[in-house]
């Protein structure tokens, strides 16, 4: 009875506040205000980028063919074969073309000796105009002298005729003063024949003397002949010797010139030579071969087609409104889905011109009333900015879907 009432008389205890009902609140506006900051600094980091799944590699294709036409002796590829830059893809009978370049060479051969040749005459035909044209002056020298001597010749023997003219009327004078003298023997007949003589003789003597100055002025006459002849040969001498001299460094600059023409066509002679042999432009895979040994090829025959595994890029098709802040030299990240999400790095290099759709065989027509705004993609370029280190296996291929993201805010 006592315990009981005890126990009646002892105070009820207090109930315990609600603190884990508000520590589940704080703990819930926590959480809300967490994902909140959480969702806002993702759609804060999301505006330093854009990305995109319309996106493949691209590159450009090479269509091997034939540089000369000839008959196919030999293929060394295969459909879907790796090949390297330089390597031989197929070889076409090169007797034709050796056979070719031994006649250029031959021409070449036979230019270069009618250059040596044209070359040496130069200084012969100078030295022989110049002897030509110094003998000349010579020639006029002596004829000039020549004629001054015959003119003073002419001029002695005129004198030699006045004075054999003046004996001779002298000697006609003393017959004609002897005759009446003899006569009346006055003088004697000996005396008289001797002046008649010495007329007779002086007469003699005045004739040789006039036929001696008609000689003397044919001679002159002829030396001016020579003189003239002379003249004119060095007036053609001085006119024609720079001509021939001209002519002949001409003969010389064309001789030089046929050398050239000769050279260019053993050039083009040693390159259809090399072109016999058909090799890889760049590295790559063969594809839609459609040569075989013993084939002829024309000039442009399309033989086969190497896919390029190293000049690469990546052709992104980003809507126009990511476009807004992009621009080239932003660095590209590039995930390949072919290779289990493969990364590698780029770096915006052009943006398209037009639209995918403006550019498309049928473009669209907006005007028929029918429109419906569509949101367009505009094709952009990125290349690969580590290829050489990051495709060593040669992994990538043309046409692979990738998924670039371009960093538009640092």
């Amino acid at each position: 009875m006592s315990d009981q009432s005890e126990r009646s008389q002892q105070p009820e205890p207090m109930e315990a506040p609600p603190r884990n009902n508000s520590k589940r609140k704080f703990i819930g506006v926590l959480v809300i205000t967490v994902l909140i900051l959480g969702a806002g600094l993702f759609y804060w980091r999301s505006t330093y980028t854009e990305d995109t799944d319309d996106a493949q590699v691209d590159g450009n294709r090479y269509q091997v063919s034939s540089r000369v036409a000839g008959q196919v002796i030999h293929v060394d590829v295969e459909e879907e074969q790796f090949v390297h830059k330089g390597d031989s893809i197929a070889e076409i009978d090169p007797k034709d073309f050796q056979v070719a370049l031994e006649q250029a060479q031959a021409d070449l051969a036979n230019a270069q000796a009618a250059y040596r040749q044209a070359v040496v005459g130069v200084p012969i035909t100078h030295v022989q105009t110049f002897t030509t044209l110094r003998t000349s002056i010579s020639d006029v020298a002596g004829s000039e002298a020549a004629v001054k001597q015959a003119e003073a010749q002419v001029e002695v023997d005129k004198a030699k005729v006045a004075a054999a003219k003046a004996q001779a009327i002298k000697s006609q004078l003393d017959v004609q003063r002897y005759t009446p003298l003899v006569a009346k023997d006055v003088i004697s007949k000996q005396q008289y024949d001797a002046a008649v003589a010495q007329a007779a003789a002086d007469q003699g003597n005045l004739e040789a003397a006039r036929r001696d100055v008609k000689a003397q002025e044919q001679a002159v006459r002829t030396m001016e002949e020579r003189l003239a002849q002379a003249r004119s040969q060095r007036f053609q001498s001085q006119q024609n010797g720079p001509k021939q001299v001209a002519a002949q460094q001409a003969a010389a600059a064309a001789a030089l010139a046929a050398i050239k023409v000769a050279q260019a066509r053993v050039d083009q002679a040693e390159l259809n030579l090399s072109y016999t042999r058909i090799v890889s432009p760049i590295t790559g895979i063969v594809s839609n071969k459609s040569v075989a040994v013993g084939e002829n090829l024309s000039v442009g025959q399309a033989l086969m087609t190497v896919v390029p595994l190293t000049d690469l890029w990546v052709t992104a098709n980003f809507k126009e409104t990511q476009l807004t802040h992009m621009h080239p030299g932003q660095r590209v990240n590039i995930s390949v889905d072919a290779l289990g999400g493969r990364k590698f790095t780029g770096v915006v290099t052009q943006i398209g011109g037009a639209t995918g759709s403006s550019l498309s065989l049928f473009p669209p027509e907006n005007a028929t009333g029918n429109y419906v705004k569509v949101v367009q993609r505009i094709p952009v370029r990125i290349n690969f900015t580590n290829l050489d280190q990051e495709n060593k296996d040669y992994a990538l291929r043309i046409g692979m879907s990738v998924e670039p993201t371009v960093r538009i805010k640092d």
